[in-house]
């Protein structure tokens, strides 16, 4: 048996908007067996626009019964059914999530019109129920009230049975079929297409636009992850209207994929992407000439045009290492911002001039870059191409970028190793990342010149 349920509501998602209007057509497969339709006071208001565009106004709930007057009803009707809608996953939602409120749980198979209809009608230019049911030559009255549309729904999915001669339903219909679980633009095989290797997802909006951008150890897995729950909060909701299409990049490792990530969301900005986009609290190491010709060191917020000797993510740590230099190489704490208090730059006894001074600012640059480490982590790569192996370079304490190389050629030196990276953008997530791996990875460093 079938429940063919549509609705009407204040806004687009279920935690924070209500039902305005429900529909419900019990269904043998055959024909109709039971007819529900009432109003819902939402105890909300109701926008404009959606008054408009359904014709139900406050005046006209403000009379009608509350959610859970009828939701005995209306869970009686469809806890043994197979709940069927156009785009199933938005009524589900929102009527499950309701239900719940109230103290019923709704469990039940779903199988969705907009779906159905691309496999047993392929080609159309729109699946949306206006446009699908005038292809058909389906009459569609009352059209954005919930019993004329589900009414058309009604008869969309009896020319839906009567095509289906494949028996696509119930393929539908058996075990965790995910046609039940994906947004309704998403096409099983563009999910089908997605290896069980690490690497970087991106979904795509109708536009093409890049919305998200994910890494994964397990490509399949972690994409399917997302349609796995249908959350009833906007930003899920939002996010399931938006993907229309999902492409990926398979990495030689999980380390590979988590870098990757890092670079496009830095690169991309999508709009679903929440980690990462925040402002990074940076800070670098600058060299700078003063008037009287002193070098001096000083620790800012990164500069964007200005290239630093060493970045932080922690303002003490950069203080910690410059106060190391000045201990180890006799620097003027005032030259370097350290003592902002009055007095001479340098001891009476030490009066040097800025061509002696520099001197060992130079040295102490020399030694900090010098003290930062240049080494490449090497990843086996056996799921991406068994006879590669996935490099990532750190240069002078920076990461350089990442690339593969053929498994059996050695890894000597900075030089022989740089035709065949990539170079990406450093920040300090990915330097970090690389930093905590070699440490907890040490057979796979391996120290360059």
């Amino acid at each position: 048996m079938f429940a063919i349920v549509d609705i009407e509501t204040t806004g687009g998602y279920a935690s924070e908007n209500g039902i305005t209007e429900i529909a419900i057509d019990i269904h043998d497969g055959n024909k109709m067996v039971d007819f529900f339709e009432t109003l819902i006071n939402p105890q909300l208001p109701i926008p404009r626009y959606i008054q408009s565009l359904t014709g139900i106004s406050p005046a006209m709930v403000s009379q009608a019964p509350l959610f859970e007057e009828v939701a005995p009803k209306i869970f009686g009707m469809l806890c043994d059914k197979i709940f069927v809608a156009h785009n199933v996953n938005f009524d589900f939602s929102f009527v499950k999530h309701h239900l719940s409120l109230v103290g019923y749980h709704l469990d039940c198979k779903k199988l969705c019109t907009v779906r159905m209809g691309r496999k047993i009608f392929p080609g159309h230019r729109s699946y949306s129920l206006g446009n699908l049911c005038r292809s058909l030559e389906i009459e569609v009255e009352n059209r954005h009230r919930a019993g004329g549309d589900v009414l058309a729904t009604v008869q969309l999915f009896e020319c839906i049975l009567k095509n289906d001669l494949a028996g696509e339903i119930k393929g539908m219909l058996k075990g965790k079929c995910k046609d039940q679980f994906l947004p309704p633009h998403l096409s099983v095989e563009n999910i089908n297409q997605l290896p069980s290797e690490p690497g970087v997802y991106y979904f795509h909006n109708q536009k093409g636009k890049i919305v998200y951008v994910g890494k994964a150890k397990d490509l399949s897995k972690r994409v399917n992850s997302h349609f796995s729950n249908n959350k009833p909060g906007r930003q899920k909701q939002d996010f399931l209207r938006e993907v229309h299409n999902i492409s990926f990049q398979v990495c030689g490792s999980e380390l590979m994929a988590f870098i990757l990530e890092s670079v496009e969301i830095k690169r991309l900005w999508p709009i679903y992407n929440r980690s990462q986009k925040s402002f990074e609290q940076a800070y670098g190491l600058y060299l700078f000439e003063d008037g009287r010709g002193f070098n001096r060191l000083v620790i800012e917020k990164k500069k964007k045009h200005l290239q630093p000797l060493y970045t932080f993510n922690i303002l003490l740590e950069g203080h910690t290492m410059l106060r190391k230099l000045i201990a180890e190489f006799a620097l003027c704490s005032r030259l370097c911002f350290i003592d902002t208090s009055a007095g001479p730059i340098l001891p009476d006894t030490e009066q040097l001039d800025a061509a002696a001074y520099n001197e060992r600012v130079s040295k102490a640059i020399n030694y900090l870059k010098e003290s930062l480490p240049s080494f490449a982590v090497v990843e086996e790569a056996p799921l991406l191409q068994k006879e590669k192996q996935g490099i990532i370079l750190m240069e002078n304490g920076r990461f350089f970028g990442m690339g593969y190389l053929p498994a059996n050629v050695s890894i000597s030196s900075i030089a022989d190793l740089k035709p065949h990276i990539t170079p990406y953008p450093e920040n300090g997530y990915i330097r970090g990342l690389v930093y905590q791996y070699a440490i907890k990875h040490p057979e796979r460093k391996r120290e360059l010149a």
